[in-house]
């Protein structure tokens, strides 16, 4: 399948947005990996770039190869530990702008679907009302365009792919989705959906941070 094997991550240099004693935060391009695939062409990643930068980085979550945005690394074990805890408890606040198919209505709404890997066709997921995991999105509309929504979603759950298996389910895909957009809807350079804006506490005082990428597309 060319999706795994054709890989080639933009050179941008590292954009950072936020760094102190505990942690770095990041603007990931669309296109690089956040951490290494299986083989040597699937190498060079976004912890790898940043860990060039800071070598004691440690992974706290992911963003798709495709999404760009907004990525917290730790720069110590108890601040991995601690934001890890965030993600696990949902008290983080993810915010993400994209483009999606169609007219999106009505303005605002939640999906609310579970998920789970379609083994045979991995690493695509789809919905599963039986063996599924909870995963729920709010989305809110921003504007309508020329057959496309630019809408902003609000994760309630963090599984793999949830936003962009949730907007197909409504019938409207992320535009130039590699996955699960078809036709007119996959022509695009990129895949049209941006992390903009992550809120978590500092692992060392617990005072909320608000980090934000401006939204590329």
């Amino acid at each position: 399948m060319a999706w795994s094997t054709d890989y080639n991550p933009p050179t941008d240099p590292l954009e950072i947005l936020h760094e102190d004693h505990e942690i770095v935060v990041v603007n990931k391009p669309s296109g690089l990996l956040s951490v290494p695939g299986r083989g040597e062409h699937l190498a060079d990643c976004l912890i790898t770039r940043v860990q060039a930068v800071f070598p004691q980085a440690l992974l706290v979550h992911r963003l798709d190869r495709d999404t760009s945005g907004v990525m917290i690394f730790a720069l110590s074990p108890h601040a991995q530990r601690n934001l890890s805890m965030q993600f696990e408890k949902r008290s983080t606040r993810k915010t993400y702008v994209a483009r999606v198919w169609g007219r999106l209505e009505p303005k605002t709404g939640t999906v609310d679907l579970p998920l789970i890997v379609d083994w045979p066709n991995r690493p695509r997921q789809m919905v599963d009302h039986e063996n599924g995991k909870p995963a729920i999105t709010d989305w809110r509309v921003l504007k309508y365009g020329d057959n496309e929504t630019r809408v902003r979603l609000m994760p309630r759950t963090g599984r793999s792919h949830q936003l962009r298996v949730h907007m197909l389910a409504l019938g409207h895909p992320i535009l130039g989705d590699p996955l699960y957009a078809e036709g007119a809807a996959q022509d695009f350079p990129r895949l049209m959906l941006h992390s903009e804006e992550l809120r978590i506490k500092h692992p060392e005082s617990g005072k909320g941070m608000a980090f934000r990428a401006k939204v590329p597309f």
